[in-house]
């Protein structure tokens, strides 16, 4: 039996890292620790065993496990690539985006999941907050895209834009995942940019290039 243990305890000792790379192997248990036990089992105990370190290594960087909790959502939000679409069209460039973001939303879905139920009910904090701490500062990719448009002349420079009306496709797409926990079909994509975002872009009419690729 002590032969037969010995690999193990030899695979879970602390393994020697220092500044970037200690603190990117503690983030990473970090996520993984939330996504595997959700935030009931998100400690700073269970992290360190998970990061093969120690929790005064821990806590000489986060204070609490929702310090930790926030800097990892942090790190995995900035690790997604995330390039703009550039097909010549408001169309194409809404599908692409949709299906970039829909194919990569696995970790955002996973966040906001009911997993975090207690979080939100101990913290204070909403599935939107997370999800803005997951995004960080960056442009909206497509308000970028909304604008193109508009200097291309495919949207009126005078029709109003609201945050809530350029978000629409994104939060279709968001509640698909949600209520489904499995990413949109091809089909709903589509829909989404076809038959509700770009007529209401064309003010009630379907705008050119409907049903082309």
């Amino acid at each position: 039996m002590a032969d037969e243990r010995e690999p193990q305890a030899r695979s879970l000792a602390p393994l020697r890292r220092h500044g970037k790379e200690l603190e990117q192997a503690i983030l990473d248990a970090a996520w993984e620790q939330l996504i595997a036990g959700g935030y009931e089992s998100f400690t700073i105990e269970a992290v360190a065993v998970r990061a093969r370190t120690s929790k005064p290594v821990l806590y000489r960087r986060w204070r609490t496990s929702d310090e930790l909790l926030h800097a990892a959502i942090r790190n995995r939000g900035t690790r997604e690539q995330r390039t703009l679409p550039d097909t010549g069209s408001l169309r194409g460039d809404l599908l692409e985006l949709l299906r970039a973001v829909n194919a990569g939303s696995n970790d955002l879905a996973a966040l906001i999941s009911g997993m975090l139920g207690t979080y939100y009910k101990h913290t204070g904090f909403t599935p939107a907050e997370l999800r803005e701490e997951f995004l960080g500062n960056r442009a909206s990719r497509l308000r970028q895209i909304i604008d193109r448009a508009v200097a291309r002349g495919e949207i009126d420079p005078q029709r109003p834009l609201t945050p809530r009306i350029v978000d629409l496709p994104m939060a279709l797409v968001r509640h698909e995942l949600m209520m489904t926990l499995e990413p949109a079909s091809e089909a709903t994509l589509e829909e989404i940019v076809d038959d509700i975002f770009l007529p209401l872009m064309a003010g009630g009419q379907r705008a050119a290039g409907h049903g082309q690729p």
